[in-house]
């Protein structure tokens, strides 16, 4: 009798024993899309650093990070299926929630905002914001640098005959040629590359940050849908912890060598000193201060999106940021 029963019981267990490892491995193979909002570059340097180095899947994700662009709204695939969670800038949160999408923001990437314009201090000086009247001003006329710049304008009492607003394209010719005095570059991104062409010419290169001059526009978040949050947090909490992880390690001083082996699988043509200067720019628009952890959501700085928003008329009323900001914990110090 003690033989039979030691001949099933082997079998319970061996049971028990596949049954864990089955939901381990489903729980480990749990899939998720991750839309970026623009390409792969050192702006997203923390979601391929955690890609590429296992967090995701340490975290038990299969995470595919999808590369963005003028084409790919991160927020119009959350609404679709598309994508699980994503990156979106303050501006198209606000919008989408004013239209009723059930976006909200689990996360802020950048406390400063990337975007700035770029200057030759020998010729031009912007100590203050009425430095700006007769200026030659390059703005991508619909994007949020023309929203920024009308406001740092009203902000001075300038109105639209004291300065001239130049229409940007990807071309940089116009800034080359002193067509344009102030040019918008996201300062972690193309500014290095602009600058290094321009030093080789023997030309000094400043820059123009709104928020130097009280204006703060919230840039890129993570976002997902409100269903998501309610129906998977645990999900939600492990992809933002495995995310802000790849954000830490990534901007840590002690792993630049395996931060830029990442960013030369994806951008190969860029010399590594300039990746090097974009990576340590971006460690100050990420976390400028050691004190606030990675991925921490500034209300202020929301606020005051939404109000420059509604100023310039992009927003009819108020938007509940309540319902919006969304913060879960797992950041990272």
């Amino acid at each position: 009798m003690n033989t039979s029963a030691k001949t099933y019981i082997l079998p319970a267990c061996v049971l028990l024993l596949m049954t864990l490892l089955v939901a381990t491995s489903a729980r480990a193979g749990d899939k998720v899309v991750y839309r970026l909002k623009w390409l792969r570059n050192v702006s997203v340097v923390g979601a391929l650093y955690a890609e590429n180095h296992g967090l995701f899947k340490k975290a038990g994700l299969d995470v595919e990070v999808k590369a963005g662009g003028p084409e790919r709204d991160a927020i119009r695939e959350l609404e679709l299926g598309y994508a699980d969670f994503g990156e979106a800038s303050a501006d198209q949160v606000l919008r989408a929630r004013a239209k009723g999408a059930p976006v909200v923001v689990i996360a802020q990437l950048f406390q400063v905002n990337p975007l700035q314009w770029m200057y030759r201090p020998e010729e031009t000086r912007i100590d203050a914001l009425a430095d700006l009247r007769d200026k030659v001003i390059g703005v991508t006329f619909g994007g949020n640098d023309e929203t920024i710049m009308n406001t740092l304008l009203a902000e001075a009492g300038l109105g639209s005959g004291d300065v001239r607003l130049f229409s940007v394209r990807y071309d940089y010719t116009p800034f080359y040629r002193r067509q344009v005095q102030l040019w918008p570059v996201y300062r972690n991104a193309q500014a290095p590359l602009i600058a290094a062409q321009l030093k080789k010419a023997g030309e000094a290169t400043a820059f123009f940050n709104p928020e130097e001059f009280g204006v703060k526009f919230v840039a890129n978040c993570v976002v997902t849908t409100e269903r998501t949050l309610k129906e998977k947090p645990e999900l939600v909490k492990r992809l933002l912890t495995a995310l802000l992880a790849g954000w830490q390690q990534a901007l840590a001083p002690e792993n630049q060598e395996a931060a830029i082996s990442t960013l030369q699988k994806y951008d190969p043509d860029t010399p590594r000193p300039t990746l090097e200067e974009q990576l340590k720019i971006t460690r100050g628009l990420i976390q400028p201060d050691a004190a606030v952890a990675i991925g921490t959501i500034d209300e202020k700085g929301w606020e005051q999106t939404g109000r420059i928003m509604r100023t310039q008329k992009q927003l009819a009323g108020e938007v509940d940021l309540k319902a919006i900001l969304r913060p879960v914990g797992g950041g990272a110090e």
